[in-house]
């Protein structure tokens, strides 16, 4: 059944009596005067009995008195009042979605209706709102946003049921109404002021040619809100669609005012604590829909805003579900309480790890591998905290130990972190940092890490002898293992020459006999040539002998002072002469 015929028992309908004109405060001893919210109002009697049952009846019981006391606690406000005045002394009045369930509450309880006087405001302004405000996206929500101060009555009415039915029938058609799906990106920590980015307004709202300005359902009060994104959900409307306006109302209503107890009073921050533990009753369970750095953003309100165990618990678990795409800011989630001992909440992070680790059925360890380099680098993020106790961190650094356990990854992440540690709690005495230090496994340390704490001044000098000795150990068993991989790599060659060698053995023996026919005619070119040479020697031999013999005779005499010629044998001597002794 239509709401209109089931409310109209309510208003009913009476004879019309023509309305009087309207007349000043002192115009007439019959003018009844009325204080609505502190503004006064002269009204005529028989104008209010002709179109209010109500008004009429007080007014004939009390024709002659004042009645100003009895009609005071008229549940509306001044303008609404004023409206409704009008239209009893008939004037035009000009009805719109921001008036008119206002208008029709304090109709309804005038006893405006059709029984009464016939085109009466009821009937008036239910033609509107039926024919105006719920056929509209916009009109249905300003409408509903108006009527926020008279929740109850209009709930009791039907109106807010029609303007919801109304909405949740649109979301259905389109779910683009409630704004575009949350983009899931990993953000690191330099990226902080790009997070608004990853909610997108509702830009495609295109349902009615006159709603050029889209309104969006965060500007209802969390009363209104809830219900509404409740049989949303129960309507199979995709969850993406419903987590983009969850998180459109907390960047409206909780994450710009969660400041300090001191900043904001105490109205405010109960009215924060109850949308954020709404919120997250109507938060989807599905992992991977809502990005890790929006549900730990919401997490850091609830705690600030003292929200209930069940919701803090609630983001918790589902953070834990997909701890392998958070991000080492995500878990930075700053500890409260004047009495804070530690900058961090390191027991919240201990739990979602813990949630993360016994719900983890996945068979590839991708997931734990990329959680295990996570806590590592929280670790070595919080070991920078002068106020991080020594059991705290021998706890956290346990968890990374475990964490890395069958990942097949190497101990630099957790090295870093006490070398962090020692560096900013120099007090440690050394007993403590042999303690710390005992986190660490030296035979699981990269090169690079090895050279570093063999000269690292903060770490105990037995620590430094033990990493000396490990490196050592590795040196000697990597010569080791290269000398065998040689020996296995020549063994390898030679069985390879061995099968190159049998696979041309064959082609061999084909050109064995025609090689044979070449060297049979290249021993006869040998032979010839040999006694070519052996001739050609002999005259260049006897050709130099006489050669040589003309040499000589040619140098005697030239040392004798002989004529010389080619064709002269002669010498003429000068004889000295020779005296006696």
């Amino acid at each position: 059944m239509d709401w209109k015929q089931q409310n109209y028992d309510k208003m009913a309908t009476r004879k019309n009596i023509a309305s009087p004109s309207r007349k000043s405060v002192s115009a007439s001893s019959s003018d009844v005067q009325l204080h609505i919210c502190g503004v006064p109002f002269s009204l005529n009697r028989e104008v209010l009995t002709a179109k209010s049952a109500k008004l009429g009846a007080v007014l004939k019981e009390n024709p002659e008195d004042d009645v100003s006391h009895l009609l005071g606690d008229i549940p509306t406000d001044s303008k609404t009042f004023e409206l409704v005045a009008r239209f009893c002394h008939g004037f035009d009045i000009s009805l719109s979605p921001e008036n008119v369930i206002k208008v029709l509450c304090l109709a309804n309880y005038l006893g405006m209706s059709e029984d009464h006087s016939t085109n009466n405001l009821t009937k008036k302004a239910c033609f509107y709102f039926q024919n105006n405000v719920l056929p509209s996206w916009n009109k249905c929500i300003k409408a509903l946003k108006s009527a926020e101060t008279i929740l109850q009555q209009a709930a009791d009415l039907a109106l807010v049921d029609a303007c919801a039915e109304s909405i949740i029938t649109k979301v259905v058609h389109d779910p683009s109404l409630l704004g575009e799906p949350i983009r899931n990106v990993t953000t690191t920590d330099d990226d902080s002021e790009n997070d608004e980015s990853t909610y997108k307004s509702n830009v495609r709202r295109r349902l009615f040619v006159l709603d050029w300005k889209s309104e969006d359902l965060t500007v209802l009060s969390i009363a209104l809100y809830e219900p509404i994104i409740h049989a949303i959900i129960h309507q199979n409307v995709p969850l993406d669609y419903v987590a983009s306006s969850l998180f459109q109302y907390l960047i409206k209503w909780v994450f710009p005012g969660t400041k300090g107890e001191d900043e904001t009073s105490t109205y405010e921050r109960n009215s924060q604590r109850e949308i954020i533990e709404a919120v997250e009753r109507l938060l989807p369970q599905e992992r991977g829909l809502i990005p890790c750095s929006l549900l730990s953003q919401m997490l850091q309100s609830a705690i600030m805003l003292d929200a209930n165990a069940e919701c803090k618990s609630g983001l918790e678990t589902r953070i834990g579900k997909q701890l392998d795409q958070a991000t080492v800011k995500d878990l930075l989630i700053p500890a409260q309480g004047y009495a804070k001992e530690e900058q961090y909440d390191t027991e919240c992070v201990k739990r979602i790890m813990k949630y993360f680790y016994s719900n983890y059925t996945n068979k590839d360890k991708s997931g734990l591998i990329v959680v295990a380099q996570l806590i590592d680098d929280f670790l070595a993020e919080v070991a920078s905290d002068r106020d991080l106790k020594l059991k705290t961190f021998l706890t956290l650094a346990d968890l990374s130990l475990a964490a890395s356990e069958g990942t097949h990854r190497n101990s630099d992440g957790i090295y870093k972190a006490i070398d962090i540690y020692l560096d900013k709690h120099r007090y440690l005495t050394d007993r403590e940092r042999e303690e710390v230090c005992r986190m660490l496994d030296f035979n699981n340390l990269s090169p690079e890490a090895c050279e570093h704490a063999a000269h690292n001044e903060k770490l105990p000098v037995r620590v430094m002898v033990q990493i000396l000795f490990s490196v050592q150990l590795k040196l000697k068993d990597t010569v080791a293992k290269r000398i065998q991989r040689g020996s296995g790599n020549l063994l390898l060659k030679l069985e390879e020459d061995e099968e190159d060698a049998m696979r041309t053995s064959s082609s061999e023996e084909e050109v064995k006999a025609e090689m044979e026919k070449m060297g049979s005619k290249v021993l006869e070119l040998e032979k010839e040539c040999h006694m070519m040479r052996r001739a050609i020697q002999r005259g260049s031999y006897q050709h130099k002998i006489q050669k040589e013999k003309t040499s000589m005779w040619k140098e005697m005499k030239r040392k004798f002072d002989c004529m010389t010629s080619l064709h002269e044998t002669n010498c003429h001597v000068k004889k000295k002469k020779v005296h006696p002794r």
